[in-house]
């Protein structure tokens, strides 16, 4: 049985997966600088992206990120790395599969490519950005990952133009999350979709697992899952900020701690969210919070 197979009758199963925290906030704090590309330390400092992945496995994570959330062409070659999608995508995948036990998934992180599609009233044809997401997603499959998880996206068309691009060369589960922010009138995403709207679009694209993930804390996230939950009856995925960040003392800090986001995780757990993890700001401290949660409620 292969591991995406094996992730296909845990949920089923109705078990509650474990996703990994933030990526930026871990890298960040382990020699990124500013204005680098995170995914090119996938190549200058493999030991800081593996002991990512071995730090969210130790956690308690079900399920850990590659290091490839800008890995398009498109967002690459605003680095000078637009030739090396391949190789950074595939080591992505290596690091983080090499640190993975029996039962424990690799998910491909796939974000937004930055440009503004034709279909969205942009310059840059669909058909480029799907070839991009093309060459993404053999990539990741390529480097052993279990899933692809296209995360942060606040288009639906390209979301919808990589879960194609998934399903047609590749054989692993697909995970689309969207962002979304609350105003006046209820949930939107940047382009004006709705959580119904998004999700049915989502799954009319070929997604296993939707969902949201980033823009707000956590008892915001409680309720937009309640929402997506009340429209969409399959398997669901929320990652949570910890908080909206603060500037204190010129540092950047997310304000809600482990303890403080247990309690959110647990009312996701009750709402019937299929996987539960962090985003911006989350630590292997944060994801370990919720490992205990589950393990005590097991």
């Amino acid at each position: 049985m292969t591991l995406a197979n094996n992730l296909r009758q845990q949920l089923a199963a109705g078990d509650v997966l474990i996703s990994d925290g933030a990526t930026g906030t871990y890298l960040q704090s382990h020699g990124l600088e500013p204005g680098g590309c995170p995914e090119e330390m996938n190549s200058a400092n493999p030991e800081v992206i593996q002991a990512m992945a071995r730090e969210y496995f130790f956690a308690g994570a079900d399920m850990v990120l590659t290091n490839t959330f800008g890995g398009t062409s498109f967002m690459l070659k605003k680095y000078g790395y637009g030739d090396r999608v391949a190789e950074l995508n595939i080591l992505g995948a290596q690091h983080a599969r090499s640190q993975s036990s029996s039962g424990q998934f690799v998910a491909g992180s796939i974000g937004p490519t930055g440009e503004l599609l034709e279909s969205n009233s942009g310059t840059t044809p669909d058909s480029e950005v799907y070839e991009a997401f093309v060459e993404q997603v053999t990539a990741l499959e390529a480097g052993g990952v279990d899933s692809i998880d296209i995360e942060t996206m606040i288009s639906v068309e390209e979301a919808s133009l990589a879960i194609k691009a998934a399903k047609e060369y590749t054989n692993l589960v697909v995970i689309s999350t969207m962002m979304f922010t609350r105003g006046p009138r209820g949930w939107f995403t940047m382009m004006g979709n709705s959580p119904e709207d998004a999700t049915k679009k989502l799954r009319a694209a070929g997604a296993d697992v939707v969902g949201a993930n980033c823009g707000s804390g956590i008892d915001d996230m409680v309720i937009l899952a309640r929402e997506l939950r009340d429209v969409d009856p399959g398997y669901l995925l929320i990652h949570s900020n910890a908080g909206i960040p603060e500037i204190r003392k010129g540092q950047i800090v997310y304000p809600e701690s482990p303890k403080f986001m247990a309690q959110g995780f647990q009312k996701l757990i009750d709402i019937g969210i299929n996987i539960v993890g962090g985003c911006c700001g989350t630590t292997p401290t944060h994801i370990n919070a919720l490992s205990e949660l589950i393990r005590k409620k097991g």
